[in-house]
């Protein structure tokens, strides 16, 4: 039973000014800086949540990600028993350089309380909750490389246990100027059967 694969929905995909849904390049930005990238899609995306703009980068490029993928499945409005699993292997780090260089200087200390706040990587988690009304179980691991085999397991155990319906899966990195994101939606239903660790892999490196 441990072993059932269950269906990959959707998946999305966020890398050098391009966002991606499905394997389909759907809005891309001419802009050479990360903000303003950043700023780019969320017109294009028509995103309405004006807290993104309060939002670290790292949180910034899974809330686009997730945004555009989730956009895409007709969610209900009131509550959506979605987990999410995400990874990394910079952590919040750009956002700790930030933090750090408002308190290394002692006569210039000025910690800002809006920049430490997102000085843990499943911050991130918290603003698409919010966004999508997700009250489930959620993780944010820290991994060398793209660890699909941990999320393809975490992801079928938590369809298993019937702890979800689906499970927002994926990888979101940050490190100054260099960003990735690639989630998967996988649903407990199981028709075609390709949450598989090949696929996965496929899906991430295409």
């Amino acid at each position: 039973m441990v072993n059932k694969d269950f269906d990959i929905k959707a998946f999305a995909y966020f890398k050098d000014g391009k966002i991606s849904l499905n394997g389909s390049v759907l809005y891309s930005s001419s802009e050479t800086e990360l903000p303003e990238i950043l700023k780019d899609i969320y017109k294009k995306l028509e995103t309405d949540y004006r807290k993104f703009f309060k939002m670290d980068v790292l949180s910034k490029v899974a809330f686009l990600t997730a945004d555009m993928l989730l956009k895409s499945q007709n969610l209900a409005s009131e509550e959506n028993d979605i987990a999410v699993i995400l990874s990394n292997n910079a952590s919040s780090l750009d956002t700790d350089r930030n933090h750090q260089n408002t308190i290394a200087d002692k006569d210039n200390y000025y910690p800002s309380p809006a920049v430490f706040v997102y000085t843990l990587a499943n911050i991130c988690i918290g603003e698409i909750s919010i966004k999508y009304k997700l009250f489930s179980e959620n993780s944010f691991f820290i991994f060398e490389a793209f660890n699909a085999q941990y999320l393809h397991a975490y992801a079928n155990q938590l369809l298993i246990s019937k702890k979800a319906k689906s499970v927002l899966c994926g990888w979101v990195n940050v490190d100054e100027e260099k960003y990735e994101a690639f989630l998967y939606l996988v649903n407990e239903t199981n028709e075609k059967g390709n949450h598989t660790i090949a696929e996965i892999n496929r899906l991430y490196n295409n």
